[in-house]
């Protein structure tokens, strides 16, 4: 039953577009008619049968869009550069579906800097404040598209950078902007 959750959550997330693991399983757990007090699989075992699931149904679609994603995410970082930017989430983990969003995190020394840098560079955002929780709460979130994408900018105070976040139940990996041209340059399989 456990594996039977896991695989329809990760198809849920490549099909239907929940970023959310816990969201996604629930969801699973109770179209299979499994009670959600039951041992549910860990974000570990959703995210390897999502990789699964996009090797055999979504290779050449997720392959594509996932380098698409990366291009756009690398603009970004160039011009966000003064503010310290780092890519994160599914578009970094390799595992951006049709419906994800590329996830950015920044420590500039004030948000309203990274406010008048893009509303200058003629880019129109909405800003989002967080409800205060802790160090690993943004003090605000900008979304934008860009290149047809839909791009998420976490801003967090600079003191945060060194702050290792937690996301899905792990240590939140991110990546600076030499490590994403590396990830382009590398080859495909």
């Amino acid at each position: 039953m456990r594996r039977s959750i896991a695989a329809l959550a990760a198809r849920l997330m490549a099909e239907d577009g929940i970023a959310d693991y816990g969201l996604a399983k629930r969801k699973a757990a109770r179209q299979l008619g499994a009670p959600e007090t039951e041992a549910l699989p860990n974000n570990a075992e959703i995210e390897a049968e999502l990789r699964a699931y996009q090797a055999l149904y979504q290779v050449d679609e997720q392959r594509e869009r996932l380098l698409d994603m990366r291009r756009a995410a690398a603009e970004v970082m160039r011009l966000l550069g003064p503010f310290k930017p780092y890519l994160t989430g599914p578009v970094l983990e390799g595992t951006a579906g049709r419906y994800a969003e590329i996830e950015l995190e920044a420590f500039p020394d004030s948000s309203k800097e990274v406010e008048i840098f893009l509303l200058n560079l003629g880019t129109r955002f909405e800003q989002k404040e967080p409800r205060r929780g802790g160090a690993e709460v943004p003090e605000c979130v900008l979304t934008f598209d860009w290149n047809d994408f839909l791009v998420r900018l976490s801003l967090y105070e600079p003191d945060a950078e060194r702050a290792h976040k937690r996301r899905n139940g792990r240590a939140s990996e991110r990546a600076p902007l030499p490590s994403v041209e590396a990830l382009l340059a590398a080859p495909t399989t």
